[in-house]
């Protein structure tokens, strides 16, 4: 069964018949006031009573038919997104899933030595841990959306948990640790660690992911003044164009065509960046890398890629 597509046609169409209606109608009412006063057929207090009053009558309808189809607009696109996040989903859950069950089938109808047994396990182990973080990528954007519950707050060591997670990507994505040096002091801030841990996981996963070839992801760590402290994360990729650069903290948003992406995702990991940043109370911005960001020996230039700077308050200190 084919997906029907849906156009903005219709809509653009209504609207734009509307504003063309909204206008030609106020025109022919202001001339027929003005003609009216300047005859001298009516009361003037009367005519520019009525004359402002019908103006405003008319600017309100305007304003409702350009709001209508400005939000017409963001429906279809938010309806176009979601139908990408659906493919994109459905393609990373049947993948794996089609995975393990082809290394089931074949260890179950044939004899396999245990070489190609551990190889096939390993592979198997890959393929779970491939749909544990795109169900827990799936969880949190959930929970995001829904914040019902306020979660414990302690000291949380930066360094210590940006090696975590840096770690951790570089295995997932079987790239040498070496790919994600991050640099600075050992700052410590007061949060929910599970926060904390979502917003730089996800941002170090997406400078691994969208990083040069190979990736060179740097972070570094600043103490702004006695109540904040930036986190930058650096990438070698090939940049996030400026128009676009709000963008793409959007639901469901990815860059570039659907047809030509090589690389899995869902859209929404700068989604959760975003909220989970505002949620810990600080801010976040995207701009060019900066030049004294990299080194000469890198296989990019230094100015290549996108850095985001997360700035979060350090926060009190917990109850004891």
């Amino acid at each position: 069964m084919e997906r029907k597509t849906i156009t903005l046609r219709a809509p653009i169409t209504l609207g734009v018949v509307l504003i063309v209606l909204v206008v030609i109608l106020g025109a022919v009412w202001v001339s027929g006031n003005v003609i009216g006063m300047m005859r001298g057929q009516s009361s003037t207090p009367l005519s520019l009573a009525m004359l402002a009053s019908g103006s405003v009558l008319l600017v309100a309808v305007l304003a409702g038919v350009i709001a209508y189809l400005t939000l017409s607009v963001k429906a279809f696109n938010l309806n176009r997104r979601q139908s990408n996040f659906i493919d994109s989903v459905t393609h990373e859950l049947k993948s794996p899933i089609a995975s393990l069950k082809l290394y089931l089938q074949t260890m179950t109808r044939h004899d396999v030595k245990p070489e190609q047994q551990r190889q096939f396990h390993t592979m198997m182990m890959e393929d779970v841990e491939r749909l544990d973080s795109l169900i827990n990528h799936l969880l949190d954007a959930a929970w995001i959306e829904h914040r019902r519950q306020e979660r414990t707050v302690t000291e949380v060591h930066l360094k210590e948990l940006l090696t975590k997670c840096a770690n951790d990507t570089c295995l997932r994505y079987k790239m040498p640790l070496e790919t994600v040096r991050i640099e600075g002091d050992d700052i410590s801030i007061v949060a929910a660690t599970v926060e904390v841990d979502m917003l730089f996981r996800n941002l170090i996963d997406n400078a691994v992911k969208y990083g040069g070839s190979p990736p060179r992801v740097d972070v570094r760590l600043n103490l702004d003044d006695d109540e904040t402290v930036c986190v930058s994360v650096c990438d070698n990729g090939s940049g996030i164009p400026v128009n676009l650069r709000r963008k793409v903290f959007g639901r469901f948003v990815r860059l570039g065509s659907e047809l030509e992406r090589s690389r899995p995702g869902t859209g929404l990991g700068l989604y959760l960046v975003r909220n989970v940043t505002h949620a810990l109370g600080g801010r976040i911005n995207i701009r060019d890398r900066n030049l004294d960001s990299g080194g000469a020996d890198e296989p990019n230039p230094p100015f290549a890629g996108t850095q985001i700077d997360v700035t979060l308050p350090l926060g009190e200190s917990p109850p004891a």
